[in-house]
């Protein structure tokens, strides 16, 4: 078989091995309830956004002290990541989703009745903690998906995801203008109650990878093991994290030039943009069908190309919202073709390790995603929308040359085969 060619096969099987049998799929209606769960649960990691303002006038807190509400919240989501998403594949799952929307519950209930900014502080950085149950979720959905139709339904979920992310601001800043910003948590306390009922009865008591023997402190240290071993978790890794730089590039910045000069939106159509940007979001679902097709490579260098060349309209913004909004549509498309391609093909590396695997993956997406927020906010005061625009592209740009290293470069002979997603290729391939 040459290095480069793909053809279909079982995930997880070995040349001559005997074929395993997959799980049979998820009950019918888990996969829209898991999709809506995901959309849910991240949301709270960006509802704070828009209301930084009026949180700081309500609890008469400094400027600076402010933006720690939103940076906490991100820190909380990062440990989550490391320390929590891997026990999924040591815990009955149900039991752990459940268990983890009961306790972001009670987080959400204390951000929302908090009287002072250390109780607020502090329940929003347990509200980032257990926000990562999104994660743990797409790793249960993958694990119950049978392999021909793992993709899509990681497709599916991670739309959910997408959509959350991309509305989260414009419901926050809705609610808050009618309700003030705490019914914002309320809300959000209360429908994740309804949630977690729902998850208990719905998703099946047994089901997915069975969990491994590992004790806790292996477990983390195995994630660590998992990375530096594989070429296909590292390399689909840096692809998360420079997409998710040049995703988060656009959104952390974009208010910027569009509360200005010649536009001067207001906040809430501002936030509306992220309607915008779901129907981009909606790719994800054709781009899990793609991979189930044995066409992760090709799907994810098409979309890397479609990436950098969403920064042309997107330079044109101050002088045309069409041009925005175009460019809105194809980074998105492209940011979640590529994040769902990544998904699938390392769960398919090794079911066993499903969440160990999605939540180190997702470390990198938080170190993508700070980065270009960081870079961007800073490079709009010192050089304007331009340079912003060059920065994101310099992102995707990178993404698109170390994919095209990585799927071309020579492969060197290890005597075996190993599957990559639905495609069976050489060990040392990525795609």
């Amino acid at each position: 078989m040459s290095g480069n060619r793909e053809t279909r096969a079982t995930p997880g099987a070995e040349a001559g091995a005997t074929p395993v049998s997959g799980p049979a799929g998820p009950p019918r209606g888990v996969v829209p309830l898991l999709t809506v769960a995901c959309g849910a649960a991240v949301a709270n990691v960006y509802f704070s956004q828009p209301l930084l303002v009026t949180i700081g006038q309500d609890l008469a807190m400094s400027p600076a002290l402010v933006g720690s509400v939103v940076t906490l919240t991100h820190v909380g989501y990062g440990l989550g990541l490391f320390l929590l998403v891997p026990l999924g594949d040591t815990a009955d799952r149900r039991r752990l989703v459940v268990a983890q929307l009961l306790l972001l519950v009670v987080a959400l209930t204390v951000v929302a009745t908090a009287g002072t900014t250390a109780i607020l502080l502090a329940a929003m950085a347990a509200t980032g903690l257990l926000a990562v149950v999104t994660q743990t979720l797409v790793a249960y959905a993958a694990s119950l998906a049978p392999p021909a139709e793992r993709g899509r339904v990681v497709g599916l979920v991670t739309s959910g995801v997408v959509t959350g992310i991309l509305l989260a601001r414009t419901a926050s800043g809705v609610l808050a203008d009618l309700a003030g910003w705490r019914s914002v948590y309320l809300a959000s306390a209360t429908l994740t109650a309804l949630l977690a009922l729902v998850l208990h009865r719905a998703l099946p008591r047994h089901g997915g990878a069975p969990p491994t023997a590992l004790r806790y402190g292996e477990l983390l240290r195995s994630t660590v093991t998992l990375f530096a071993r594989e070429r296909l978790l590292r390399v689909r890794a840096l692809l998360g994290m420079l997409v998710f730089a040049a995703f988060s590039t656009l959104w952390s910045s974009v208010a910027l030039p569009l509360s200005g000069a010649p536009y001067f939106l207001s906040h809430s159509t501002i936030g509306a943009l992220g309607l915008v940007g779901v129907v981009g979001a909606l790719a994800a679902t054709a781009a899990g069908r793609l991979n189930d097709r044995g066409h992760s490579r090709w799907t994810t260098g098409i979309a890397l190309a479609l990436l950098a060349v969403s920064w042309l309209p997107l330079a044109f913004t101050r002088g045309s919202l069409w041009a925005l909004f175009a460019g809105v549509i194809l980074l998105d498309l492209a940011v979640q073709a590529v994040h769902v391609t990544n998904q699938t093909l390392i769960h398919a590396r090794h079911p066993e390790a499903g969440s160990r695997l999605i939540g180190g993956y997702m470390i990198f997406y938080s170190i993508g995603s700070a980065t270009g927020a960081l870079a961007a906010t800073s490079l709009y005061t010192a050089a304007g929308w331009g340079a912003v625009c060059a920065l994101g592209a310099a992102f995707s740009c990178a993404g698109l040359a170390l994919w095209a290293f990585a799927a071309f470069a020579p492969v060197r002979h290890t005597g075996g085969l190993a599957v990559t997603g639905t495609a069976r290729c050489r060990k040392d391939l990525i795609t």
